[in-house]
């Protein structure tokens, strides 16, 4: 019984990734493996895993930055008309001015940092809520796609296109797979290994508890299993095709933003803004420059989807970005984030993201009309979050209630804890006598 309690408490990292942590990460699972079988095994061929990166990695870029807005206790409603404006923007210089898309991409990503910066001035130094912010950006953008583009598309050259629609090159000797890819997964794998074996000895070093041997290698070869895998698929398509280019963007973010927010003082902030914004602001931390620059992260990575989604749709149209900004809330949300803020990662926002990808590609490969589509996504979202509602209510494990507990304070008023006074216990002892 000890061992199946180890493998339980430790198999993905630690205490605080048992079975409650990796709740999402089973429905992934569980999707894949019911797609893979209805769709009588496509989902998992390397044509469809590349395809859903190139279609679905824009939003899981956009799904980075809305975490960081939403542990911050705020919220993004123009993250799709900020990534359609900034597209329009760049694919207009880009055609009409023959600007080089090396500086078209420059340009994009200044145009986000002002328009997060113009946002992020409200909602920092003015004091107006976020929701209410982005709501006229959303509008206030939409309309300057429109105008600047008179609603009509505007194409983008060849080399621009290679950000969204590009893969890694082929190289090397004929092995019948990409060697690019495979050295990437190679690099992964030693990563992880480095990664728990420095972990480990951290652990050591701090006299913390260590995760038993055994239950290590498990949770390696796990790992190893899953990127070995990948990475075949990925290096097996079609002559021409692997990993897509945006999909090497999204890891290098996932990587910087996951040690941003875990390893740096600018990201434990933005979750002491959104644990307590009262008392991170008495504790020292500069209040207005957090949520400026959240307010402005979320733009610029808004601008680089949006120019991914141009250079793979090889044009920007007044249709772009439309309801971008609820995929990438319900792709935080469903993967774990607090509603209240000051809660969720890097990760679990992308295996969020993944999990309404493959519902939505699987759904696609049988052919279920998009207003279906669309009805189920959202009673995913909403099923979600009721079941765990429901949970809590009933006094029963709540995902919700698990990751918000350590932030409760003693105080709150749903929960008093007042000692009873002196004079009340006399009064009882009288009463008693």
């Amino acid at each position: 019984m000890s061992r199946i309690t180890d493998l339980q408490k430790n198999l993905f990292g630690g205490t605080t990734s048992n079975a409650r942590q990796f709740g999402m990460i089973s429905t992934l699972v569980a999707i894949v493996l019911l797609f893979q079988i209805w769709t009588d095994g496509l989902t998992l061929t390397s044509g469809n895993l590349i395809a859903v990166v190139s279609q679905y990695s824009y939003i899981l870029i956009l799904a980075i930055g809305m975490l960081m807005v939403i542990v911050a206790g705020h919220i993004d409603l123009s993250v799709g008309s900020v990534a359609a404006f900034t597209g329009i923007v760049v694919a207009k210089t880009m055609h009409e001015y023959s600007l080089p898309w090396p500086l078209g991409i420059l340009l994009g990503l200044l145009v986000g940092a002002a328009i997060g910066a113009w946002q992020g001035f409200w909602v920092a130094y003015i004091g107006i809520p976020a929701f209410i912010v982005t709501l006229a950006g959303m509008l206030l953008f939409r309309g300057g796609n429109q105008y600047i583009g008179n609603a009509d598309t505007v194409p983008v050259p060849e080399g621009f296109r290679q950000i969204g629609a590009g893969f890694l090159p082929e190289a090397g000797p004929d092995t019948g797979y990409n060697n690019l890819t495979l050295l990437l997964g190679v690099a992964a794998c030693a990563g992880v290994v480095w990664r728990e074996w420095k972990a480990r000895q951290t652990r050591r070093e701090m006299n913390a508890d260590v995760a038993p041997l055994w239950v290590m290698g498990i949770r390696l070869a796990v790992m190893l299993v899953v990127i070995i895998f990948t990475t075949l698929r990925f290096a097996g398509g079609r002559i021409g095709t692997s990993v897509p280019i945006s999909g090497i963007i999204l890891i290098v973010l996932v990587l910087a933003y996951s040690y941003y927010t875990r390893n740096t003082i600018g990201g434990r902030h933005i979750y002491a803004v959104g644990g307590n914004a009262r008392a991170a602001e008495l504790s020292g931390v500069k209040l207005k420059r957090v949520n400026f620059f959240v307010m402005m992260n979320m733009s610029v990575l808004a601008a680089l989807a949006g120019m991914i989604f141009v250079a793979r749709s090889a044009a920007s149209g007044p249709q772009d970005g439309l309801s971008w900004e609820l995929d990438a809330i319900a792709a935080v949300f469903i993967g774990g984030a607090a509603v209240s803020g000051g809660l969720g990662t890097v990760s679990g926002s992308i295996v969020g993201g993944l999990v309404m990808a493959l519902l939505n590609n699987g759904l696609q490969l049988e052919g279920v009309g998009s207003d279906m589509v669309q009805i189920i996504k959202g009673l995913v979202l909403l099923l979600a979050v009721a079941f765990d509602v429901y949970n809590k209510s009933q006094g029963r494990f709540s995902l919700l209630g698990a990751l918000t507990r350590p932030f409760r304070r003693d105080d709150d008023p749903a929960t008093p804890k007042s000692p009873p006074s002196p004079s009340s216990d006399a009064d009882k002892t009288k009463v008693a006598g």
